[in-house]
């Protein structure tokens, strides 16, 4: 050991060499490759999976029990010749149920009516709606209070829609009606709802005053997203409005308008209740859906085993359409969508 010398030339000890900081004994690994915390990473894994079972499994068992279960339920019955009593069907007679719908008049008029609706929604519902959404994007007073006052009856059920309708299209003393004779338009006075050639026309009217509130939140929603630096732009460059709206704003809108008429199909195809209020399907079937028909024979006539097949006939028409739709239109968008959620993880 080396000794060291003073100024005086005394002699001192050596100084004692520098300790390393030892480490705080928390922040060492513990045995096993189990952090202090909660254990192995199998083990938190494990614990994660738990949770999201936990929280998922009620409203597994819900979905279970009032959608799986009816819809099985409903594809076993339709194969059976059952009025509902019982426990389960007895009477198997096969497709019988499916041929019967490709010869019964009322099911071909449905569908020829929902596809009328169908085009009618298509072709003045929304683009009214992306209209009116593009107007209350400008810049005016109120835009606020009319924005909330169109987008109101989408707020109403279709029950209180339907009874408010109801009154204003009576053809006796309905508001219509009086409105048309009190400005000299007797001439035009109608049966809205009693009379084959109208009744499908009233029915969109109601149908477009309750939901083209919905569809112009979305376009509006869809619209503000887009940069006002896009629009300023092509203007500067010289395009007039039509083709900043024709070549900026609607394809922009895209997958927004892309979105609205998947919605606007699959509730025209599952219309029901609206319907069954306003008309009954009547008259003389001149409205009835399929909703309204399934119910008829499922619930007035107990052919439980046909209402299931048309029931059946209806899931299948959806399921096709919105398997076909996103797969061929929307693909790009769930593509892109999904493209985003793995940028973002």
């Amino acid at each position: 050991m080396a000794t060291t010398k003073g100024p005086e030339g005394t002699t001192s000890p050596p100084a004692p060499p520098r300790e390393r900081p030892r480490r705080a004994a928390a922040s060492s690994p513990p045995l096993g490759g189990r952090s202090a915390a909660g254990g192995s990473p199998a083990a938190r894994r494990r614990r994660t999976w738990v949770t999201i079972v936990l929280f998922l499994l009620p409203g597994i068992v819900l979905f279970g029990l009032l959608v799986l279960v009816p819809t099985l339920l409903a594809m076993y019955s339709s194969f059976f010749k059952w009025n509902g009593f019982g426990l389960f069907p007895t009477n198997f007679i096969g497709l019988d149920n499916y041929t019967r719908l490709l010869e019964d008049e009322i099911f071909l008029g449905d569908l020829g009516r929902g596809l009328i609706l169908i085009l009618l929604a298509l072709f003045i519902q929304l683009p009214l709606s992306l209209a009116i959404a593009l107007l209350l994007n400008q810049k005016m007073r109120g835009r606020a209070f009319y924005r909330l006052v169109f987008f109101m009856p989408y707020v109403l059920s279709e029950v209180i829609t339907a009874v408010l309708f109801t009154m204003i299209l009576s053809p006796e003393r309905g508001l219509a009606n009086e409105l048309l004779g009190a400005i000299g338009l007797e001439e035009l006075e109608s049966t809205f709802l009693s009379e084959p050639s109208t009744v499908m026309y009233s029915l969109f009217i109601v149908m477009t005053w309750k939901y083209f509130g919905f569809h112009m939140i979305l376009y509006l929603a869809g619209r503000q997203s887009i940069p006002n630096e896009l629009t300023e732009a092509a203007q500067i460059d010289g395009a007039g409005a039509w083709k900043v709206f024709r070549y900026v704003t609607l394809p922009l809108l895209g997958p927004t308008i892309r979105i609205t008429i998947f919605l606007s199909v699959i509730y025209t195809v599952q219309l029901f209740d609206l319907v069954y209020v306003l008309t009954g399907g009547g008259p003389v079937h001149a409205s009835e859906t399929l909703g309204v028909t399934m119910y008829e024979f499922g619930f007035k006539r107990f052919q439980v085993g046909y209402a299931s097949a048309l029931s059946v006939v209806m899931f299948l028409l959806s399921l096709v359409f919105a398997l076909g739709y996103q797969r061929f239109v929307m693909r790009r968008d769930t593509e892109g969508a999904i493209t985003n959620m793995r940028a973002a993880r």
